[in-house]
């Protein structure tokens, strides 16, 4: 069956998917909003299931790659108390290697950021990821579930967590010392937080995240690669001001706009990828982390 690409759906339908997805709109609005667009004999609800993430079809490193080591940890944390993470690192390591601290989107740890983590990995880096949804019972297997569960985060208390999750990774006895964050949608506006927060931090790459507060952008010191859908007014709104700000304060900063794509184009589980951008953007987040955590 030839897979589904965003050109496949109507842009309204898209912009519906995108409001459901963030919690702006519910099941029923989606379904409701979907429905003159159902043709074909295709209908809201199968749209809706076209367009929802298809983790085994597009895992890419198994759970048991015998070139990884994978474990769960804990680690203590002021917010909710404790953070469980997933770790992947590779199994023949020679030496202290960078860590990477891999931020999920809205919806928990799910199979494909512990894909996403084994992929940081196998580029010879200690890869990280935090379930924030820990303290509600973990990622529930589910999307519809794991949102209406992130809805119920304290997301102060969830920001102290990753906060202390990367000064612990930067303690890592494994590690050299040097910590880059990575994030996706959420996970990218946690990756600009980070950078506010964490003042030895060496590198972030927020993937169409929501941009750090203007008034905290003068404490950023680690080099940022930002990296942009063009067809996602929502995050690209708020560029400009966010832009200006990291040009006034002085900090380093590379910013990428990916043509054509939508919002969450990296994620490889949904027809809302390009493969074309993602690989692009993917070896220039690679790049960046060797560039700035192995000098």
């Amino acid at each position: 069956m030839t897979r589904k690409t965003a050109n496949d759906f109507p842009p309204e339908v898209l912009g519906l998917f995108d409001k459901y997805v963030h919690g702006q709109i519910s099941r029923r609005g989606f379904l409701d909003g979907a429905a003159k667009f159902a043709i074909g004999g295709l209908t809201a609800a199968g749209l809706l299931e076209a367009l929802s993430p298809q983790f085994a079809h597009a895992q890419q490193v198994e759970p048991t790659d015998a070139r990884l080591k994978t474990e769960w940890i804990e680690i203590a944390a002021p917010g909710y108390g404790k953070v469980r993470a997933y770790s992947a690192r590779p199994a023949d390591a020679k030496g202290k290697l960078p860590v990477v601290l891999v931020v999920h989107e809205n919806r928990g740890l799910n199979p494909h950021i512990e894909d996403i983590t084994r992929r940081v990995a196998l580029d010879n880096f200690i890869a990280v990821a935090p379930d924030a949804l820990f303290p509600l019972g973990g990622y529930p297997g589910d999307e519809d579930k794991a949102r209406e569960l992130f809805g119920q985060l304290d997301q102060a208390k969830t920001r102290e967590d990753f906060v202390a999750t990367a000064d612990y990774l930067k303690k890592l006895p494994a590690g050299n010392g040097k910590l880059g964050v990575v994030g996706f949608c959420y996970g990218g506006g946690v990756a600009n937080f980070l950078a506010t927060r964490v003042p030895d931090l060496n590198a972030a790459v927020p993937f169409y995240g929501s941009g750090a507060a203007i008034e905290d952008v003068p404490r950023i010191k680690s080099p940022l690669l930002i990296q942009f859908a063009e067809k996602d007014d929502r995050i690209n709104a708020a560029w400009p001001a966010y832009e200006a700000a990291l040009k006034s304060a002085g900090i380093k900063y590379e910013a990428h706009l990916y043509p054509g794509t939508q919002h969450g184009f990296n994620n490889d589980t949904t027809p809302r990828y390009d493969e074309a951008a993602a690989k692009l953007a993917w070896q220039r987040t690679i790049a960046f982390f060797n560039q700035q955590l192995r000098a």
